[in-house]
């Protein structure tokens, strides 16, 4: 019979197989053909059990049903609803308009499935095992399931509409040749991204994807050691949030949006390979909550130039490798102490944040440590805007400590005689920051040498007219310069008394010049 004679009247076509032809009235019925044998180990489309002709049906077959089938019966409407079904050759939709509402479960393709610039409704694989899923440019009107499906080659869903919703939850995804387990260069999601519990053997790549509302890869295991990068994700738009966080074990779909219930067992989130999310814009939030980055000492989990209202780095801190905020803008940073890598591993260029949101104890200390490793060679930029943060909270003196500590490390890259200078700034008025230790210095400068001139001979200048004897007023006429107190000019001091006079002129020039180097900071900071 000619391929597509009598289609349009319903007829059954005569080179169908029994099990095709039961799935041609399934079809114009709009039920479920389900073909399983009630043997698990046997229906499980992953495992090696072989499935005869009795549950095999041309990938032709289907691909005449979608494209050109036969009219629905009286009051049904047709769509395309497999479990337990064995489809032999390449399905080729390319180019294609599928309207009939497709739904395979536990299904097992022999070879590769083609969708590119094919056009659906809805289309929805449940725990199907696939070579490779060929889709760039495919077009839903609502959703892409893709749950518990393995791809043993790779998918393609470049420059792909979805819709709705594109599910991937606890998909395994191996490599295709070129080293990617998912390509979505372009994609654009009307709304969730869910790809909850995802294994990905290779690198995840999302360059310049936009999803409608959040992208979930709650407990998600992405894993490529064949390349730097397992999850590639330049200049991707979130319009919420970008979770990669724990998910339920039990249920991952019951988490989805919410954190597991306490008590409920989870799955970390976990990345064996570098991450790449620069030039990213996200709405709501990156969340990063318990995530375990596994790097090699060249990859990166690499932020640059991220923008978000909230970043949330609450996750395990990684041995090896690095953390890159260089550019990055957020609002809030919510943070551990524990999940920031150590000196040489963080690097915050141009890193900017107006509030601090700290988890668990985070003192000064430890911010000042967070600091310091992200400046492996001085950079003033990291200290100034943790400084301008906690004062901006009303925290003055935990700024002034930051401050101080910017000038002490500033202090190791100069030369001898400035980090002397330095020393000195710091011993006495702590370079500005602290300027009740001017006060404590020249009473202490004063006092002693009060003391000391109290003892020394002092002939008068004139014999005739001369004030009284001071050495309180004579010992503060010398420390404070400029300032004339009449008593300096006065007597006259001999031998070893010379070089004490001396030494405590030095010294108040000294602490004058630190006291008016301190203000001058303060007042430019002011």
């Amino acid at each position: 019979m000619t391929e597509g004679a009598g289609i349009r009247t319903g007829d059954l076509p005569d080179d169908l197989t029994a099990a095709e032809a039961g799935m041609w009235q399934a079809f114009r019925n709009g039920s479920v053909f389900d073909l399983r044998s009630g043997d698990t180990t046997v229906d499980d489309p992953h495992g090696g059990h072989p499935w005869g002709p009795e549950r095999s049906v041309r990938a032709r077959i289907v691909a005449w049903l979608l494209l050109d089938g036969p009219p629905a019966l009286a009051g049904r409407v047709s769509s395309l609803k497999l479990t337990g079904v064995q489809i032999m050759d390449t399905l080729d939709l390319a180019g294609g308009t599928i309207v009939p509402y497709v739904e395979l479960k536990g299904c097992r393709f022999e070879k590769e499935i083609l969708l590119p610039e094919a056009r659906f409704t809805t289309i929805r694989l449940v725990d199907c095992s696939v070579p490779r899923l060929e889709a760039a440019r495919v077009h839903t009107e609502g959703d892409l399931h893709l749950p518990r499906c393995r791809f043993h080659n790779g998918v393609r869903l470049t420059d792909a509409h979805i819709g709705t919703d594109l599910l991937l939850n606890q998909a395994v995804v191996y490599r295709d040749r070129r080293g990617c387990s998912i390509t979505a260069d372009g994609m654009t999601v009307g709304q969730d991204l869910q790809a909850e519990m995802l294994e990905s053997h290779g690198e995840l790549s999302l360059r310049g994807a936009k999803v409608g509302v959040s992208l979930s890869l709650r407990g998600a295991r992405l894993t490529n050691p064949y390349t730097r990068l397992a999850l590639n994700a330049p200049q991707l738009t979130v319009e919420r949030t970008l979770y990669l966080t724990p998910a339920g074990v039990g249920n991952p779909l019951l988490t989805s949006g919410t954190t597991p219930a306490r008590g409920t067992r989870v799955q970390r989130f976990e990345c064996r390979g570098g991450i790449r999310l620069d030039d990213g814009r996200f709405g709501d939030a990156v969340d990063l909550e318990q995530a375990r980055f596994v790097l090699a000492d060249d990859q990166e989990v690499s932020l640059r130039r991220v923008q978000t209202p909230e970043l949330r780095f609450l996750g395990e801190r990684p041995e090896h490798g690095r953390v890159i905020l260089s550019g990055a803008r957020t609002v809030n940073l919510v943070d551990r102490w524990t999940s920031w890598p150590g000196l040489g591993n963080l690097h915050m260029g141009g890193f900017t944040y107006e509030n601090l949101v700290p988890q668990d104890a985070f003192p000064l200390a430890r911010r000042l440590e967070w600091v310091a490793a992200a400046t492996a060679e001085y950079n003033p930029e990291p200290y100034e805007r943790l400084a301008t943060v906690l004062r901006s909270s009303g925290e003055d003196e935990d700024a002034r400590e930051v401050l101080l500590a910017k000038q002490r490390r500033r202090r190791e890259t100069l030369p001898f005689a400035a980090k002397l200078w330095g020393y000195a700034q710091d011993w006495t008025v702590a370079y500005g920051y602290r300027p009740g230790r001017a006060a404590v210095w020249m009473a202490v400068l004063w006092a002693a040498a009060s003391i000391a001139f109290s003892h020394a001979s002092h002939p008068p200048v004139d014999k005739d007219a001369h004030p009284p004897w001071n050495p309180s007023l004579f010992a503060l006429d010398l420390l404070l310069p400029v300032i004339d107190l009449g008593q300096a000019g006065q007597w006259q001091l001999r031998g070893g008394w010379q070089w004490v006079s001396t030494a405590v002129i030095l010294l108040g020039w000294i602490l004058a010049t630190t006291v008016a180097a301190g203000a001058t900071r303060l007042l430019r900071r002011g």
